[in-house]
């Protein structure tokens, strides 16, 4: 689905930033990929992909 139009921005561009680079905040999604930087709109959704992302790895972790 996606999330920013304006850079064409989809759920799954934000979550893998989030797996792969570490992303946490909007700050640093606005830096890595431009989303929220045009209209804004998308910024309440892109943080829920960020927050949702983060809750299931970390619920998916191995305990060692």
């Amino acid at each position: 689905m996606f999330v920013c139009l304006c850079h064409g921005i989809t759920d799954k561009h934000i979550a893998s930033a989030v797996r792969e680079q570490g992303i946490g905040t909007m700050r640093e999604l606005r830096k890595q990929l431009g989303v929220g930087s045009q209209c804004g709109k998308c910024v309440q959704l892109a943080q829920q992909v960020i927050d949702n992302t983060i809750i299931d790895e970390s619920l998916f972790k191995e305990v060692s």
